[in-house]
């Protein structure tokens, strides 16, 4: 087998400072947002069209967010209006602050229609605490009843971090394309990481703005949810990295969502695909007897996760383990006590053997 390469060139040597931006093309600028995470940043981008500034991604809805923002807008963009809002999809730190920047300078914003619904949906108040559904979704993959109590009192929703959204949208869909300083953006939508998620892929430029479909450091969070408990977002997650894949210039500048920009976009794609391939070998090979999401940590994860990293990493587990379910590789079983396992139909003959396995460092919030 030929060994994988994994090799990615950064052009740049060093991010924005918070409230500042890079140019990395002719109209294309780069600044980021702090997050109150690991992962402790997002990169945005502006581009700049001859009558004015359109923003791609926002950052969370959060004080500090709006600040920098403001730097920005009366400082080097203060020569032009903001023409409009660009979201790649519904997840707080990309779309935390569309409702503010749209009210406060009566711009429209662009997303795909799932990702406006779902932000819609997620960032509205929660009542009530985590449903029946919910809990069942938890109980099913090994929660402990006592864990669940905990993990019910935190889950709340997006509402403390994402500000209202607008109450209307401009959509966008795969194929679409947006004419902004002199660039044709073609819209190109991926599944499994979010329901619609948009990148923007300029092809006469070889530029892909590509939110969280493509990171050069970190992996995507794939995870099976209780709002769709019976999903398969692994399986729309692979069909849409083989279509970027076919469809992206091999020299293309990369501008993620996380890390930096980066050249190398189908050494990352396989190395993608190939990462979600090892997971597959060795959750086959884990589980000859039956196992529960719960306990196939030890083998997606390289350390010890903390409670507040319990969602993600179920779902993760789920998603792999529903793959391989829907592809008639597992059998599901449902025991006295409620619990939900797994049990390999055919693991000495896995089609993903050949693949290089690594477990991560944790599920990471993107």
């Amino acid at each position: 087998m030929t060994a994988l390469s994994t090799e990615l060139t950064y052009p740049f040597d060093h991010p924005p400072e918070a409230g500042q931006w890079l140019s990395v093309a002719e109209g294309i600028y780069w600044l980021q947002m702090p997050l109150p995470m690991a992962l402790d940043h997002i990169n945005l981008y502006v581009l700049e069209d001859d009558e004015g500034w359109y923003i791609v991604d926002t950052g969370m809805g959060l004080r500090d967010t709006q600040k920098y923002w403001l730097q920005l807008i009366n400082g080097p963009m203060a020569g032009k209006p903001l023409k409009a809002v660009i979201c790649t999809h519904m997840h707080p730190d990309h779309c935390g602050q569309a409702g503010w920047l749209c009210n406060e300078w009566r711009v429209p914003l662009y997303m795909s229609a799932a990702e406006y619904l779902s932000a819609r949906t997620f960032g509205a108040p929660s009542e009530g605490g985590m449903s029946w559904t919910g809990k069942a979704h938890y109980l099913r993959a090994g929660v402990a009843p006592e864990t669940l109590e905990r993990l019910a009192s935190r889950l709340r929703g997006f509402s403390k971090i994402i500000e209202p959204m607008p109450q209307s949208f401009r959509r966008m869909r795969d194929g679409d394309t947006l004419s902004i300083g002199g660039r044709e953006w073609r819209v190109m939508t991926g599944s499994g990481h979010s329901p619609e998620h948009v990148s923007l892929y300029c092809e006469g430029d070889k530029f892909l703005l590509s939110g969280d479909q493509i990171i050069p450091r970190i992996t995507s969070n794939v995870s099976v949810m209780p709002v769709e408990p019976d999903g398969n977002p692994l399986a729309e997650w692979l069909d849409s990295l083989h279509r970027f894949r076919n469809d992206i210039h091999a020299d293309t500048l990369v501008l993620p969502a996380h890390n930096a920009p980066f050249y190398g976009v189908h050494q990352r794609l396989d190395y993608l695909v190939a990462h979600h391939q090892g997971h597959l070998a060795a959750i086959e090979k884990a589980c000859e007897t039956p196992k529960a999401a719960i306990e196939l940590f030890d083998v997606l994860f390289a350390r010890k996760l903390d409670e507040s990293q319990l969602p993600l990493a179920l779902g993760e587990a789920i998603a792999h383990l529903h793959y391989l379910y829907y592809q008639g590789r597992m059998e599901r079983l449902i025991g006295d006590d409620g619990i939900c396992r797994y049990r390999s139909t055919d693991p000495e003959h896995s089609p993903y053997t050949g693949a290089p396995y690594e477990p991560g460092d944790a599920p990471f919030e993107v």
